[in-house]
């Protein structure tokens, strides 16, 4: 500043007299106008504040680096205390449900043919025994004619080795020849139960012959595929197919879940899971580790973890969302809350402390672990054991801001 004034008085040595005067006169007006402005403005400025101040008093205000919120009747919040108990660290991950593929039988048919009639369909509930299918087949019609021809040779069979034991009794023919008629009869036999065997694998019944074989399904359960239509094609070839129709048993499923690389030395055959769906958040089932995958996912570096989780009341729909919980089998000591007593903002989780003020609640930012079976939510910073929150803070944070 003394430097731009002694700069500013060398280059007034060089004005005239009477241009100085009007210089230093100007210089002063300008001085004095800029004082007088600054004083005008700190002297307006209470009253325009008060101007624009809203006539109501705010919900949230500022209180330093913590928010307040303020509601008319604190009654509607309750107040829960941070416990203090024994934290079990947790590993929660996603997944789906899938059937179990030990409970899922291929309805298959044994002819070849085309699908005359089609009883049941995708999502169908079906017992055991219950008729499917209908296959009309060529193969049937020749499984029959065989049947036929090998009881007709049988019958001739017999009577030849009954009339050669009468000639052999009486002494006309050598035992040879009754040894060779007691051979034909053996194979004859054998031939004829071949026949019936082969109709009762094709489901053809030999006192009601029919080209039409019926089909039916061989578990209790849920169809989860259907591979053909009326009309369609049915039964096995070399190739081998997958099936018509599959039916799954789904009273016991699997969850399989996405665990990355870093997680899995915490994960161990035979642990229990917590499996909560996204569908019913409330409910929870407990479910076994049955395999830990061998082959890691390449691209997100992820194996897959698959729990098997009782589903008797098939609340478990297949291709539903899950969440599985691991619980450490060792605990530390650790502040807990329910989870409803923590609201997620801004990428920041935070409680509402009560004031001394009535209805007055300061919002603390705090650090959250793990969620425990029980439904509380570690604390790991920011709030003390013991310390009074709001046990719902979406609705107090709702409330407030209406």
């Amino acid at each position: 500043m003394l430097i731009a004034v002694q700069s500013h008085a060398l280059k007034l040595k060089f004005l005239t007299p009477m241009t100085f005067r009007s210089v230093r006169t100007a210089a002063l007006c300008a001085g004095l106008g800029c004082i007088c402005l600054l004083a005008g403005c700190h002297k307006d400025e209470p009253k325009r504040e008060a101007a624009e101040a809203p006539p109501n008093t705010p919900q949230v205000v500022s209180a330093g680096t913590e928010d307040s919120v303020q509601v008319k009747d604190a009654s509607q919040f309750p107040l829960v205390s941070a416990q203090q108990q024994s934290i079990y660290p947790t590993l929660n991950a996603t997944g789906t449900v899938q059937p179990d593929v030990s409970r899922e039988v291929p309805v298959l048919s044994a002819a070849n043919g085309r699908v005359v009639a089609l009883h049941v369909s995708l999502g169908n509930v079906v017992r055991k025994g219950q008729l499917v299918m209908e296959v009309q087949s060529p193969d049937a019609a020749q499984a029959f004619q065989s049947y036929q021809t090998a009881m007709a040779n049988e019958q001739l069979a017999n009577t030849v080795l009954v009339r050669n034991k009468l000639l052999f009794d009486k002494g006309a023919i050598a035992k040879s020849q009754l040894d060779v008629a007691q051979n034909g009869e053996d194979a004859a036999k054998a031939a004829l139960v071949a026949a019936e065997q082969q109709l009762r694998i094709l489901g053809v019944d030999k006192d009601h012959p029919s080209d039409t074989v019926k089909v039916y399904a061989p578990i209790s359960g849920i169809v989860v595929a259907q591979n053909t239509t009326a009309a369609g094609a049915a039964g096995m070839t070399l190739a081998g197919v997958a099936g018509s129709l599959t039916i799954a048993d789904l009273s016991h499923v699997w969850v399989i879940c996405d665990v990355y690389e870093n997680d899995l030395a915490n994960l161990h055959m035979g642990e229990q899971a917590q499996v909560r769906l996204n569908a019913y958040p409330d409910k929870v089932r407990t479910g076994t580790i049955s395999d830990i995958g061998a082959i890691l996912d390449p691209s997100i570096r992820t194996a897959k973890v698959r729990i098997q989780v009782a589903n008797p009341d098939n609340l478990l729909k297949v291709g539903m969302f899950a969440t599985a919980s691991f619980r450490a089998a060792t605990a530390h000591s650790g502040v807990s809350v329910p989870g409803t007593a923590v609201l997620h903002l801004h990428d920041r989780d935070y409680v509402f402390a009560p004031t001394n003020t009535n209805g007055v609640y300061h919002r603390v930012v705090v650090h959250v672990g793990g969620t425990q079976a029980d439904g509380t939510v570690e604390v790991t910073s920011g709030l003390a054991s013991g310390q009074q929150v709001v046990r719902n803070a979406l609705e107090l944070q709702n409330t407030a801001g209406q």
